[in-house]
């Protein structure tokens, strides 16, 4: 299979370049040059055997095409239950039992197992710059850590992140480089966009994305909704309706990719917070990007949303994208207010952005909606103890992988948020 931009003025590469580049020559987007028919999915699958299934076309004639299910195994056999709650008809979808207590582990071991194999003993060091919002740059600097042939640079808004993000960021040290960066979350997007576009930069510094703009963070995270997926179809024999938190829309979008290549999935709601881009975007027709806004679920205080170019490339039209998707933004009073009486109401204690996707689907059953939702939880709260044990009112403890970070030294360098300063740090790395 071949893949193209989104801006059209690429030429159509391989599945392994498309990994390598990260972002096409264009500044566009990649993504599949056809897309493969619907499958029949008639049992449930583990995450690993599912991905093989779900992404076997897509590395069909690829280099990496025979190494698929190694890869799968390897990097993607991470738990991921989909658990009950105290109200019979929501369940959480909990994606946090990786090395760095986030979501963004399994897409960040997929991209690593896969470009690792890409790589000859005698091909220069491959730098993998990624920008984060505090979930991305520790899991990609787990994943990547140690690995020969590689250099990692994360960059991360200085004071955006809570704590604990900011000193597992800092922790990893070798071929790991953090920087926090006097600036917001787009800020170190836009540096990051503006490496990738400079061709005698990356003459100089062989360059690839970790960010959800890479196709090997994207796909990959298709597995474990057709996983849960499944289990939900067996345990209520109807499809899933899932609620997702969501900022750069990675995350989101391979659920809509899930659901087009015939897993059972109904309804996808997104729950955005105050960064109410594509809330507006669905209500109004139109895309207003902005500054992004400092709010308690700062992993999604993103003001313009790369993988929206993604969505509106697959749903130009505006009732098409309606179709796919809904979306509502969840402010810091709600976030709070659902903190606070998770545990008791739902038996689980979670972190600010689980509570958006919570807070969303009990506006719908304060409408009279009574179907039995999926909400995601993409991170463990005790990532979040500064904004999560004021809420609900005790100590919330971190998981022993977390805890384990959490004990190393932790450095980050400080960067201005300039895009001339990030290429003079990565000349001199």
């Amino acid at each position: 299979m071949k893949f193209i931009s989104t801006r059209g003025d690429a030429p159509a590469v391989s599945l392994s370049e498309a990994l390598t580049l990260g972002l096409a020559p264009d500044g566009g987007l990649y993504l599949p040059g056809h897309w493969p028919a619907p499958q029949d999915w008639d049992e449930p699958l583990p995450i690993p055997e599912a991905a093989i299934r779900l992404l076997g076309p897509f590395f069909e004639g690829d280099a990496l095409q025979d190494a698929l299910p190694a890869i799968c195994r390897e990097a993607l056999d991470l738990p991921a239950p989909l658990v009950a709650s105290k109200d019979p008809g929501l369940y959480l979808l909990e994606l946090f039992h990786g090395p760095t207590a986030a979501f963004k582990d399994f897409a960040a071991r997929f991209l690593a197992a896969c470009l690792a194999r890409l790589r000859g003993p005698s091909d220069p060091v491959l730098t993998i710059l990624v920008a984060t919002s505090g979930d991305t740059g520790g899991a990609v600097a787990a994943a990547f850590h140690r690995r020969p042939g590689f250099r990692v640079v994360v960059l991360y808004p200085d004071g955006k992140v809570s704590a604990r993000q900011a000193h597992q960021l800092g922790a990893f040290g070798d071929n790991v480089h953090t920087f926090r960066v006097a600036g917001s979350f787009d800020d170190c997007q836009a540096m990051v966009k503006a490496a990738f576009a400079d061709q005698g930069l990356r003459s100089q510094v062989p360059l690839s994305s970790a960010n959800s703009i890479s196709l090997g963070r994207l796909l990959p995270q298709m597995s474990y909704y057709a996983a849960a997926s499944l289990r939900w179809q067996v345990l209520h024999a109807e499809p899933a309706h899932f609620v997702i938190p969501t900022g750069n829309l990675g995350n989101a979008l391979a659920c809509v990719l899930a659901r087009r290549l015939g897993l059972p999935i109904g309804e996808i709601a997104l729950a955005a917070n105050a960064n109410r881009v594509l809330p507006d975007l669905l209500r109004t027709g139109e895309y207003r990007p902005q500054p992004s806004i400092p709010t308690l679920a700062n992993a999604m205080d993103v003001g313009a949303p790369s993988n929206l170019e993604r969505l509106r490339a697959l749903h130009p039209e505006l009732a098409d994208l309606r179709a796919q998707v809904s979306a509502d933004s969840v402010d810091d009073d709600a976030l709070r207010e659902v903190m606070g009486h998770a545990e008791e109401r739902y038996g689980h204690v979670v972190c600010p952005h689980t509570a958006a996707a919570l807070k969303l689907i009990e506006r719908r059953r304060d409408a009279g909606d009574r179907r039995p939702y999926v909400a995601v939880a993409t991170a463990h709260p005790a990532k979040f103890d500064s904004v999560v044990e004021p809420c609900v009112g005790h100590a919330v403890a971190a998981p022993p992988a977390l805890s384990s970070i959490l004990e190393r030294p932790s450095r980050a360098d400080p960067l201005a948020a300039d895009a001339d300063a990030l290429a003079a740090v990565l000349r001199r790395l």
